[in-house]
């Protein structure tokens, strides 16, 4: 991740295989907001750089079999490109992950009526859900773990949704090479949320390469389709002897191209 201009940098060890870097950047938003980035790294190799615009993960080094650390995760190189819109690479999603059709949901017999962000749906908390906004970072340590705790106070009807919701994302490296993503919401008034994390892996490390011929094992007999508009129908739909079964290891890319109305939908595995 490069950075406009470097404030200040510190590191924190909270053992000599551990450490959590800290770099202060004179980034600033298109709404004048500035942006810290941060880094949580093992001696092992694995690294994970996270940036407080969208608590979005920029980087994510691995070890390989051969020991060699590489980036898995796609993302840019600059916060304009992140500000631009863009498939939420690396971030956190809320008020409501996915889609909410037409944009409208009942909650204790009134309805709430949400930005229409994915004709004609509402996406991923709507058009400024939390993959736009700057999270406040906390920084913690501990002998086998070091973290970095982000938070966001999400205002009654930002985005259309009922209640002041307090939510911490917690990333957490430790020592066996583990990257966690611990979620938490308290709200003061009855409301709806799903939170998630949107990164996407090319395990690879080479991302001029496609991911059609990683290997693939899913535990689900079942899927939920959706419409075109891509709801879930809420009926379930058995994979045997469709392109979605993944209960044995599979390449991703055997069945992609399969005539399958879902595949078309999803424009492949969604």
């Amino acid at each position: 991740m490069q950075n406009d201009k470097k404030m200040d940098t510190a590191t924190v060890s909270s053992d000599q295989k551990l450490q959590l870097q800290s770099k202060i950047f004179l980034w600033t938003t298109a709404k004048g907001e500035k942006v810290n980035s941060y880094k949580l790294k093992t001696q092992n190799g694995m690294e994970v750089d996270i940036i407080t615009f969208g608590g979005r993960i920029t980087d994510l080094k691995v070890p390989n079999k051969e020991g060699v650390s590489e980036n898995v995760v796609i993302g840019f190189n600059s916060l304009a490109q992140y500000e631009k819109e863009n498939p939420f690479f690396g971030a956190l999603i809320g008020r409501y992950g996915n889609r909410i059709a037409k944009g409208k949901f009942s909650l204790d017999g009134k309805e709430y009526q949400l930005a229409i962000n994915n004709a004609p749906n509402a996406l991923h908390g709507g058009p400024q859900g939390y993959f736009n906004v700057v999270w406040k970072a906390d920084e913690a340590k501990s002998g086998e773990t070091a973290s970095l705790k982000l938070s966001y106070l999400s205002k009654d009807m930002e985005e259309g949704y009922p209640g002041n919701l307090q939510v911490f994302v917690t990333y957490t490296l430790t020592n066996d090479n583990q990257l966690e993503v611990l979620y938490e919401a308290t709200t003061d008034k009855k409301t709806v949320v799903n939170l998630t994390q949107h990164s996407y892996f090319n395990l690879s490390g080479d991302f001029t390469k496609t991911i059609l011929d990683h290997e693939l094992t899913l535990n689900a007999d079942k899927i939920v389709p959706v419409d075109a508009t891509l709801i879930p129908t809420g009926k379930l739909e058995d994979v045997a002897n469709t392109p979605f079964d993944f209960r044995t290891p599979k390449l991703i890319g055997k069945d992609i191209n399969a005539k399958n109305e879902q595949l078309e939908r999803g424009k492949g595995y969604d």
